[in-house]
């Protein structure tokens, strides 16, 4: 149990580091956007640069990792279509619900908690993560966004070209692009440059909990909670079993079971409280006080179901 604290505690002490300084005035909500626009741009690219150039290709890549991820994400959305459907929630709140259920927060909250626990592969986890997480599960919550919103909607194939296009401009992307590139070329990264991203890398995990708790402060709270805690049921608990479930039938399927240490990760990963666009992702159906909502028990829940799943796991 201490093992366990000591990995959970540092990350929620840093949230609430964050949620204190902005509530207490000591910083700005605008400045927390500033640093967290740091963190997305310039520290978790250099972090999956370094994380993938400095290693062979055979070492990144896990096609048993992110078969398991995406096969659970992909029940979880169906899950989440079927209950929301059955109990009357209408397609907007629906479409919202989905991806407050499916997208994990792996940068702000899942690499630190990875660093702590698998430091020698948390860079390549969240690779990992943000190829299926970027290239299919958040253009998918972004299509169904899409098609609920009332009157004319771009057809899917137009939606799917724009939710890949915006995902191949960010800088993550370009980050993990790039790494892929020297790595498979196998160019040796100088050691003065390995240094600077090391040090960039190095301000992503601390920072990055910062914000999350600041960006907290002042959210608006509106919205039906009952749903909000089904959302954060969805979250915390069906994804990461479904992702367990997909784990335990890969030898099912003939292929071999994931490494002790990935089978940890890929449930863990499933098992951290929604991204932190969420809320602003919801604004585009007026939805951003109920996504807060979600967002906000989410990431305080997870303390509880975070601490449970390392205990089992671990």
């Amino acid at each position: 149990m201490t093992q366990i604290f000591a990995i959970t505690f540092p990350i929620y002490a840093a949230i609430a580091i964050g949620y204190l300084i902005v509530a207490k005035g000591w910083f700005t909500a605008s400045e927390m956007r500033v640093l967290g626009k740091y963190v997305l741009n310039i520290a978790l690219p250099a972090l999956l640069f370094n994380a993938v150039a400095s290693r062979d290709i055979a070492d990144v890549f896990h096609p048993g990792y992110m078969l398991v991820l995406l096969l659970g994400s992909l029940t979880t959305i169906a899950a989440a279509w079927l209950w929301f459907t059955w109990t009357g929630t209408d397609k907007a709140r629906r479409a919202v619900a989905i991806m407050g259920s499916t997208c994990p927060n792996s940068g702000f909250i899942g690499y630190p908690v990875m660093l702590l626990t698998f430091p020698d592969i948390a860079g390549i986890i969240l690779a990992l993560n943000m190829l299926v997480e970027n290239f299919i599960l958040i253009p998918i919550c972004l299509i169904l966004m899409d098609m609920a919103k009332g009157g004319q909607t771009r057809s899917i194939p137009r939606a799917i070209t724009m939710a890949i296009l915006g995902v191949i401009r960010r800088p993550m992307i370009i980050g993990l692009a790039l790494g892929l590139v020297v790595s498979l070329a196998q160019i040796p990264v100088p050691g003065v440059a390995n240094r600077l991203f090391v040090m960039l890398a190095a301000s992503a995990s601390a920072l990055s909990l910062v914000v999350v708790g600041g960006s907290m402060v002042g959210l608006k709270l509106s919205g039906n909670q009952w749903r909000a805690l089904q959302v954060a049921f969805g979250k915390l608990l069906v994804h990461p079993a479904m992702v367990a479930l997909a784990a335990l039938s890969l030898p099912l399927l003939g292929l071999a079971a994931l490494p002790p240490d990935m089978y940890v990760a890929v449930i863990l990963s499933a098992a951290m409280p929604m991204f932190g666009i969420y809320t602003v992702l919801a604004q585009d159906l007026g939805l951003e006080g109920a996504a807060s909502v979600a967002m906000l028990a989410a990431t305080s829940l997870a303390f509880v179901t975070l601490s449970l799943f390392l205990i089992w796991l671990t």
